[in-house]
């Protein structure tokens, strides 16, 4: 939903800003404060785009500013309102924060969202607490992590911030609440003084102090005490109106019920500047004290009220150096004695707003408003950092397993995931156990896994691989059912080629000499049927598992004939189908693409072969371009489509499976050749797993230790497979070789796809 400037102009002279919050028709102070911030930065020139936080199944009548919904309770939509937040190309997001208007534990299902976008977050703290319980503290961690800057609205707040949270003093903003500015005054001399407070009804804002202040009061003046809004709607509907009742009945018992009205509705802006206009003093009786803002009270003193107040943290601040009263909290008679002070004193009275007006002048909406955009300004430049920048500082998650043990059970890894629950009805694939397989040995070898961790691991993908082989055609069977029937008879060309790959690669890196034997046993058994085949895809796996075994001289002269023998027909299939604009192996650019320059790079290498190896990086250089957007992204070619000569190309769904087989053969290129481009390029396509995408969302998610199975136009993919996750862990277990330096110079081979 766009926003059109009040100048008539469609471009935005501020900024294009996202706000997350509660929104009115909802009645609360926070969708107050919403509503009235987002009005004012549109009138201040931004292009605004809300957010609203829902609490309720039937969700809200909202006006038109309203652009997307979330349910409080629902991960998942804070999930979608994270991509929208991306596919609306926000400059920033603005947080209205109080810990119960999000769900989870302290309002933790936020992080969810602010984990997925990549713009600078200014968060607005609409609590903050001096005696955090542990829930709340870590989430206020998360947020001074997450957030670029923090609003505060007192002095006070800021510095709970440093003091108790640890938040560094330069990223903090101290911006009053806003007010709007009353129309001229057409208030008249009255014979009846009104005392005024209004806000939503609950027993926490102490009205009750007040009512028993009346009998001494109106002992000496005509008054009559206005309170002037609707219960809150969660007292409502947990206890009714049992509160309003209360001060109803103490105001009868007290004999003052003829000087006391309740106004019981949410009031319009105009209703509550007529009431304003009438009062004679303000009222603010709360009963607690920790409470660091309070919009009613910045109404108050920002419209010039002569205000009576308990000594609550705000009130403290606000009505500091004569801008208002301050009385002992429950303490009726200190109320009483303050309201016939100035009552009688209308110099008094007219001093104390004078100074509140004067005060207030910051807290008018244009202010505040233009006091964000400041805010705002100062954030952009601190966009997080894409994740190709974080990986050069070598700040790496760590490898976590939790996803890839929640995949495996005691047949092996299973296919596919529903978000992160495993799909036992996809059952399993000899694809996604020999990818474990290779992972697993990589990570042993990489020393990111204890060895009897790595052992128990191994054992079961290894044993699913010998179940797979059928000695009858010499073929891996790859899929299986959930109740361990196999599907077929074999599995795909490049289902045996992969397979070939990763038990090469433990023949060498087992974690013991019993998955090092059978693992040689395997391969040697599989690969006569490789041999005859014709992909070329299949034989570049093939060709990548035939180098993990020459690496370790086992058979040394015939695997350097299958070597030569295997990489002949890769550079065969790249001869008959390259051209000028085309020096691909294939018709089309489909899947698993790098790994065939990657294959015929590293096998022209090891036979000293020049034209092969020239050949791979010529290949290699193609794709690495086609695979970079204008922002020097990686971009990898999408599923839905892909590439076809003398055609355009797929953009989406973009793979983990891409990403992965590309750092693996950019970095061959990089230790084979030193070139520090190849490097360069390892590091762009790795950085888009954690944001440096077109999304600028996180394809990995931290909170399972998974990835996600693609990214599309406007969201990612949320199902996190077993070939996804194993791309990410593979690819950071590569990732941190390349940073440690400790691959070997004299073993160019990188472990591939």
């Amino acid at each position: 939903m766009k926003i059109i400037n009040k100048n008539g102009s469609d471009t935005p002279s501020a900024g294009r800003v996202a706000i997350l919050g509660n929104y009115s028709p909802r009645r609360c102070g926070i969708a107050t404060f919403t509503e009235d911030l987002a009005e004012s930065l549109v009138e201040a020139g931004s292009d605004v785009f809300v957010i609203a936080m829902d609490d309720r199944p039937e969700s809200y009548n909202y006006p038109d500013i309203v652009s997307f919904q979330v349910m409080e309770s629902e991960l998942k939509d804070y999930r979608a309102a994270a991509d929208y937040v991306q596919q609306i190309r926000a400059d920033v997001l603005c947080v209205q924060h109080e810990f119960g208007i999000f769900g989870g534990l302290a309002g933790s299902h936020l992080l969810e969202l602010l984990e997925r976008v990549s713009i600078p977050i200014i968060t607005t703290l609409h609590t903050v607490l001096r005696n955090p319980d542990a829930h709340q503290m870590r989430v206020m961690g998360e947020l001074d992590r997450l957030s670029s800057r923090f609003v505060v609205m007192s002095e006070r707040g800021r510095d709970y911030l440093i003091d108790v949270y640890g938040v560094d003093s330069k990223r903090i903003d101290v911006i009053h609440h806003g007010i709007h500015a009353l129309p001229k005054s057409t208030k008249t001399a009255a014979d009846r003084r009104t005392i005024l407070t209004f806000g939503l009804l609950g027993p926490d804002k102490g009205i009750e102090n007040v009512i028993s202040a009346l009998p001494e009061v109106v002992k000496e003046h005509d008054v009559e005490y206005v309170v002037v809004g609707a219960t809150h709607p969660n007292l409502v509907a947990q206890h009714g109106e049992s509160y309003r009742a209360s001060l109803v009945k103490l105001a009868d018992d007290l004999g003052v019920s003829d000087h006391v009205k309740f106004v019981d509705k949410f009031v319009t802006k105009p209703e509550l500047a007529a009431y304003m206009d009438a009062a004679t003093i303000y009222v603010t009786p709360y009963n607690k004290l920790e409470q660091i803002t309070s919009g009613t009270l910045a109404y108050a003193v920002g419209t010039g009220q002569a205000v009576i107040s308990s000594p609550y943290w705000y009130a403290e601040e606000l009505l500091a150096d004569g801008r208002g009263v301050l009385v002992p909290p429950r303490d009726f008679s200190a109320i009483a004695t303050q309201l016939n002070r100035l009552l009688s004193n209308e110099d008094t009275r007219k001093t104390i707003a004078s100074r509140a007006l004067e005060f207030g002048k910051q807290m008018l909406w244009p202010n505040v408003a233009k006091a964000y955009q400041d805010a705002f300004r100062v954030a952009r430049p601190q966009r997080r950092a894409p994740v190709s920048r974080i990986a050069q500082t070598g700040a790496l998650p760590q490898l976590d397993l939790g996803h890839l043990r929640t995949m495996t059970d005691d047949t092996g890894m299973f296919q596919h995931a529903t978000y992160a629950i495993p799909n036992r009805k996809e059952g399993y694939c000899v694809d996604d156990n020999a990818r474990a397989l290779q992972f697993v040995c990589m990570a042993l070898s990489a020393s990111e896994l204890p060895l009897d961790q790595a052992r128990g691991l191994a054992y079961k993908y290894l044993s699913f691989i010998d179940h797979a082989f059928n000695p009858e055609v010499g073929r891996f069977r790859n899929f299986m059912s959930y109740d361990r029937r196999w599907l077929e008879i074999r599995g795909s060309d490049d289902s045996h080629g992969r397979t070939l790959r990763a038990l090469g690669l433990t023949s060498r890196l087992a974690p013991d000499l019993s998955s090092r034997e059978l693992a040689t046993e395997l391969f040697d058994r599989g690969l006569p049927a490789a041999l005859n085949m014709h992909s070329p895809r299949a034989l570049a796996f093939t060709t990548l598992g035939v180098i993990e075994r020459l690496s370790d001289n086992a058979n040394g002269r015939t695997s350097m004939l299958h070597l030569r023998d295997l990489s002949e027909v890769l550079e065969s299939s790249f001869n008959n189908h390259a051209v000028a604009d085309w020096p691909w192996f294939e018709d089309s650019v489909t899947y698993s693409n790098a790994v065939m320059p990657h294959a015929l790079l590293a096998a022209g290498d090891l036979l000293g072969d020049k034209i092969k190896k020239d050949i791979g990086i010529e290949a290699l250089k193609w794709l690495s371009d086609v695979q970079t957007d204008d922002q020097g992204r990686f971009l990898p070619i999408g599923s839905n489509g892909f590439k076809v000569r003398g055609g355009g190309r797929a953009r989406f769904d973009q793979q983990p499976v891409e990403a992965w087989t590309s750092i693996s053969a950019y970095s061959a290129a990089y230790r084979i050749t030193g070139d520090a481009n190849w490097l360069e390029l390892a590091r762009s396509a790795f950085g888009w797993f954690l944001g440096d995408n077109h999304l600028g969302v996180a394809v990995y998610d931290t909170t399972t230790g998974g990835c996600r199975d693609g990214v599309h136009r406007d969201r990612l993919n949320e199902n996190q497979g077993a070939e996804s996750t194993l791309a990410y862990l593979m690819s950071l277990c590569e990732w941190k070789q390349i940073t440690k330096s400790e691959v070997r110079r004299a073993n160019p081979i990188v472990h591939s796809m």
